[in-house]
């Protein structure tokens, strides 16, 4: 899907007290929605100030954008851009570091007992 007709959009800048309810009626007056999502800590559910809004057709999309993008809610000035294709992520190596980590740690030989 090119960027012209993309009907997934991000929503930055959020209130943190915003709700999807609240996302879902801001951004209802362009048209249709398809779904609406806002992004959350995993840990204490709390918002993280940004979601995804998926209109039901492009056009609409491109409606919310020209109309709510540097729109004021609540004292923040709203983000309203086309949504990038989710990537997907690279894989976490358990460490702190990018050296390996892990049981044995850094980058030192592994050492059997008997070879102290």
């Amino acid at each position: 899907m090119n960027q012209a007709s993309n009907k997934k959009l991000y929503v930055g800048s959020l209130p943190f007290s915003t709700t999807e309810e609240e996302l879902h009626e801001l951004f209802s007056s362009y048209g249709p929605i398809a779904s609406v999502r806002i992004v959350t800590d995993k840990f204490t559910g709390m918002s993280k100030g940004f979601g995804f809004v998926e209109m039901e057709n492009a056009d609409d999309a491109r409606k919310a954008v020209e109309g709510l993008n540097g729109k004021a809610l609540s004292g923040r000035t709203l983000i309203v851009n086309d949504a990038r294709p989710e990537q997907p992520r690279a894989p976490r190596t358990g460490g702190r570091d990018d050296r390996g980590g892990g049981f044995r740690g850094g980058d030192r030989p592994f050492r059997t007992r008997r070879e102290h």
